[in-house]
C-alpha cells in the first residue's frame, strides 16, 4: 500500500474539519468537525505506523490514546452544550458571548 492514499484522505478529512470549525455556527457541528480533525490525525498515525513497520506499534498506541481523549472531549463538550442550551436557549456559537450569568453579561453591555 502506498503512503499517499491514506495521507491524501487524511488531508481531505482534516480540511473538511477545519472548514467546519471556521464556518459553522452550531456548537454540535463544530464538535463534529473537531472529531473529523482528530480522525484525520488517527489515520495518519496508523498509516505511518504501517509504513515504517514499527515493531512497538507506537502509532497504533497513540491512536488509542487519541480516541480516548476524543471520547472524553465529546462527553464534556456535549455536557457543556446541553447546559448552555438550557440556560441560554441557543446552541449557536455567536449566541454565547459571555461565560458568566446572562444578567451579568447584559449589565456589562449596558455599562459599556
Amino acid at each position: 500500500m502506498h503512503l499517499a492514499y491514506p495521507a491524501v484522505l487524511a488531508v481531505l478529512l482534516f480540511s473538511v474539519g477545519v472548514y467546519g470549525v471556521l464556518a459553522r455556527r452550531n456548537v454540535i457541528l463544530v464538535l463534529m468537525s473537531v472529531e473529523l480533525m482528530l480522525n484525520a490525525v488517527n489515520l495518519n498515525l496508523v498509516a505511518f505506523d504501517v509504513w515504517l513497520r514499527d515493531t512497538l506499534h507506537a502509532g497504533q498506541a497513540l491512536t488509542l490514546f487519541t480516541i480516548t481523549i476524543a471520547a472524553a472531549e465529546i462527553g464534556l463538550g456535549l455536557a457543556i452544550v446541553l447546559l448552555v442550551h438550557r440556560t441560554r436557549r441557543t446552541a449557536a456559537v455567536d449566541g454565547v458571548t459571555a461565560l458568566g450569568d446572562r444578567h451579568e453579561a447584559d449589565t456589562e453591555e449596558v455599562a459599556r
